[in-house]
């Protein structure tokens, strides 16, 4: 007797008040997790993915309907829910949002998945076709080396870049982030073997290796980072790549050596801030061993392998004022980093910062759900110690007016060009900075174009 065929649909939505960076072909990257969802699902079950980056949204056929959503997502993915739960249709919702607060997400989807899927999928399948359904399910944190391979061939071919995953976990508890609380302070990392096959099968040449640390503290993890790249190198792929890691890898020279020689053309640093004491109230342990006096050694590591550094900042820190905001902006401006994902701080459900807030009530927008469209990091959610919030705006709008100045890039592009001696690390930079801007300025000033800066600069027209 031929077993019944079902129909899942994996919807990846789209915040509806501002769409964000990923929209954006050149830079958009597929919902890895879903893919991974995708094939935890048995073969019996026709999957599709739907992404509003790149699909408009329309009711589409299914037996049951499955969301992953950050914060800034959920609003959109609870609203879609209710298209299908007036139908009948079981829908789930998965990631980071309904992991932290499942006790929000119960009350606009059938079924929460609460943690990493893998230990659980395949129970929400089988209960599915039981028809006994829970509302919950908790999912384990479970070693990587069974973690299947995602489903590219289910993604769009639309994407600018594919997407990799070779870690999860992190050690440190940095007070504004949430992964140590749904991954474990653990590093898991995926056989080197099948990071390196699923990396030769991405069809795209650009990707975006999204680990929270792809180097890691240890030796250990040093190696494997190492044996990697050697494993790319030894395969004879060319892609060009990038990812995150912590500024201390700029203490293994070796390390960006095979980084570079593998595709590495641009790093992802958690810089926060140039100030020590905001760093110790932030938790961020790392980059005061490092001393933020030693900052540009590290940028210069870097570019002396090839590789641009993409800065992370974080603005509206408790002890910011006027005056060190103002700081930042110039600091950035005139350091090595060559692009800067400038954000505010934004108190996003699991992180320390969201529990201190709460309980200090300077969380003000707290109309949930509606309100959860607005934690993009480019709005202010907070009341800030040293101003007001109407003042913490027209600051920011001010900084991001002065970092992302189109004379400020040009001159970084070419800056990068002469330290890093390689083109792409110098073209993905200006990349970033440019569509960093148009997601900043996507309400009030006019989209450039990258291709048409780079040509102004280059003489040549975009060619990767």
């Amino acid at each position: 007797m031929a077993r019944k065929k079902f129909k899942l649909l994996l919807i990846n939505p789209v915040n509806q008040y501002r769409r964000g960076i990923y929209h954006n072909k050149e830079v958009s990257v597929p919902p890895l997790g879903l893919g991974i969802v995708a094939a935890l699902t048995p073969p019996h079950w026709e999957v599709e993915i739907l992404d509003e980056n790149f699909d408009t949204f329309e009711e589409r056929d299914a037996d049951m309907v499955g969301f992953t959503a950050l914060t800034s997502q959920v609003t959109r993915a609870y609203d879609i829910a209710q298209i299908y739960r007036k139908n009948k249709i079981p829908t789930v919702l998965g990631g980071i949002h309904a992991s932290m607060i499942p006790e929000e997400a119960v009350n606009y989807v059938d079924v929460v998945v609460k943690g990493e899927a893998e230990s659980v999928w395949r129970e929400v399948i089988r209960d599915f076709e039981k028809g006994n359904l829970k509302k919950l399910y908790t999912g384990k944190l479970l070693s990587m080396k069974e973690s299947p391979s995602a489903r590219i061939e289910l993604f769009s071919d639309k994407y600018g870049l594919g997407a990799l995953q070779t870690t999860r976990g992190c050690p440190m508890k940095c007070d504004f982030c949430s992964v140590h609380a749904i991954n474990g302070h653990k590093y898991r990392y995926r056989p080197v073997e099948d990071v390196v096959k699923d990396f030769i099968s991405i069809p795209q040449d650009r990707v975006y290796i999204v680990d929270d640390d792809f180097f890691g503290y240890s030796r250990q993890a040093a190696e494997r980072a190492k044996n990697i790249c050697k494993g790319i190198i030894k395969s004879g792929v060319k892609k060009n790549w990038y990812t995150f890691t912590s500024m201390h890898l700029a203490g293994d020279e070796e390390a960006l050596k095979y980084m570079s020689e593998a595709g590495c053309r641009m790093i992802l640093l958690g810089i926060e801030s140039e100030l020590p004491e905001q760093l110790q109230s932030s938790n961020k342990k790392t980059n005061l061993r490092i001393g933020v006096e030693n900052y540009e050694k590290v940028y210069d590591t870097f570019h002396r392998n090839g590789i641009s550094v993409l800065g992370s900042f974080i603005f509206g820190l408790d002890t910011d004022t006027a005056e060190t905001i103002e700081n930042r902006t110039k600091y950035i401006i005139n350091s090595g980093v060559d692009c800067v994902q400038a954000g505010l701080l934004t108190p996003l459900p699991g992180t320390a910062s969201y529990y201190r807030l709460l309980e200090q009530n300077r969380i003000t927008h707290t109309h949930f759900p509606i309100d959860w469209e607005k934690y993009t990091f480019f709005n202010t959610v907070i009341k800030p110690h040293h101003m007001t919030a109407g003042e913490l705006d027209r600051l920011m709008k001010a900084s991001w007016e002065k970092m992302y100045d189109i004379k400020v890039m040009k001159r970084k592009y070419l800056k990068t060009l002469r330290q890093t001696k390689n083109p792409i690390a110098a073209g993905w930079a200006l990349s970033t900075n440019v569509n960093y801007r148009n997601t900043v300025f996507e309400d009030i000033r006019d989209i450039i174009s990258y291709s048409d800066l780079y040509e102004q600069l280059s003489g040549v027209r975009l060619t990767f």
